[in-house]
């Protein structure tokens, strides 16, 4: 048993009481319902020399003090949705665990129990965190946060946030910032947030209303377990998204969408794709700072035909902006929008193909020194593609995600295989690569 002890860290902050759910935190509730599992943010990090357990349980304290939506539980008082409550103070435990081997894999280790350990989102917080500890000298941090009460930018707004921790006091040096679920429940009933969301289903019932209904004509006779995973790390790909986004004058995550979309059109036939795109909603007023949940997806339809690879580039940053600008909706209201839709088309509606680019901010950043064609023709021998996880658990019909690895760009492709097979999967992967790298040779990065 690597548990030494748990240290029970008492909390207490502004506000209290009881809402219904935001619209982010309905969508990550139902999004829960349907897959039947808590998704958690966070992870594990090696800690910095001097870090003691006693500062972890400070910071813990701290951050459940401070920020509302780790302080909030559901509570079930009707046939309809739970609803959010908000406690004034509380306790939450932190695990310290000895390390006689590698923190790391330990670390690893315990985040990986406390994903599959069962969450009553009625009796617990939605934080779970542990150290792993030489004695009082803290090595490694396992710290998750719920879905439901955060998403990646609120995770970076909870980092950031730090600064304002007096280590010495575990007191705030600064008032918190960003709105808040409670008010932004109420905030989410009034006439402005009204009109964004009628404007936002008339958008997407626009879409609908013209998109395939099928994303994959040809129904194939799905593998034995259906969803399937697999992901390539490419340095090469990370290299060459540098020298096209500087290009191309916009950021890597648009550079990455616009292949996949070629590659989904080749793969199905059909030039025009309907995308579900993670939207931060970071840019209304009020949420950058926010620690919570604010993100939703919006809808970008992306024509891929006769056009070369810049101009699909640049309709996928046109399809974006116009995704992320109807993307501020209540989802109990677009679900049965799609299927309405559907109906009168005498069609069942395929809007389940997803694109989340999970690097964030890093995706944005403009590459001021972009690799020349010698080191990403070096780079192309060094991908590596490895099969994930399959299953028989209800998924979307294809969801790519992309992340910043240590050996390279990493593109996770997980798929329906009635609708794309695991050799369409495998080339799918690759194809994005070769695009991209393609595309970093259209013109000598001198000349740019």
């Amino acid at each position: 048993m690597s548990l030494q002890r748990t240290i029970t860290v008492p909390f207490s902050g502004a506000g209290t009481g009881t809402e219904e759910l935001t619209w982010a935190q309905f969508a990550a509730w139902r999004s829960m319902g349907v897959v039947e599992a808590v998704e958690w943010a966070g992870g594990t990090m090696a800690l910095a020399d001097g870090t003691t357990v006693a500062g972890i349980a400070t910071l813990l304290g701290f951050i459940m003090s401070r920020h509302q939506s780790l302080r909030t539980r559901l509570v079930f008082d009707g046939d309809g949705p739970p609803r959010q409550s908000l406690a004034a103070a509380g306790e939450v435990s932190l695990e310290v665990h000895a390390a006689p081997g590698d923190p790391a894999v330990l670390a690893a280790a315990i985040r990986a129990r406390f994903e599959a350990a069962p969450w009553d989102p009625v009796t617990d917080w939605p934080v779970r965190m542990a150290v792993v500890a030489d004695g009082e000298r803290a090595l490694h941090l396992v710290a998750l946060y719920c879905h439901m009460v955060i998403d990646g930018y609120g995770f970076e707004a909870l980092v950031a946030d730090l600064a304002n921790l007096d280590p010495a006091t575990g007191r705030a040096l600064a008032p918190v910032e960003g709105v808040q679920p409670l008010e932004l429940a109420r905030a989410q009933r009034g006439r402005a947030a009204r009109r964004q969301h009628e404007a936002s289903l008339r958008y997407w019932e626009r879409h609908l209303r013209t998109i395939e209904p099928r994303r994959f004509p040809e129904a194939l006779d799905p593998q034995p377990e259906r969803w399937q995973e697999a992901t390539l790390t490419s340095p090469a790909t990370a290299l060459a998204l540098g020298v096209v986004g500087h290009r191309t004058k916009v950021h890597t995550g648009t550079v990455l969408l616009a292949a996949y979309a070629l590659v989904l059109a080749r793969l199905s036939g059909r030039p025009v794709g309907a995308f579900r795109v993670v939207v931060s909603n970071r840019f209304r007023p009020g949420f950058a700072a926010s620690v919570s949940n604010l993100a939703l997806a919006g809808l970008a339809v992306i024509d891929t035909a006769d056009a070369g690879f810049d101009e699909v580039v640049a309709r996928a940053w046109k399809a974006q902006l116009a995704a992320g600008m109807h993307a501020y909706y209540h989802p109990r209201d677009l679900w049965p929008l799609v299927e309405r839709v559907g109906a009168e088309r005498g069609a069942e509606l395929d809007t389940m193909c997803y694109f989340n680019d999970r690097r964030r901010s890093a995706a944005q950043a403009p590459s001021a020194d972009p690799a020349t064609p010698e080191e990403i023709e070096a780079a192309l021998g060094r991908g590596r593609l490895r099969w994930g996880p399959r299953s028989n658990e209800y998924d979307a019909t294809c969801f790519l995600h992309v992340d910043a690895g240590p050996g390279g760009l990493e593109l996770t492709w997980r798929v329906d295989t009635a609708a794309v097979s695991p050799a369409m999967l495998e080339s799918g992967l690759r194809g994005i690569e070769t695009l991209i790298v393609d595309a970093s040779r259209l013109i000598p990065i001198g000349s740019v």
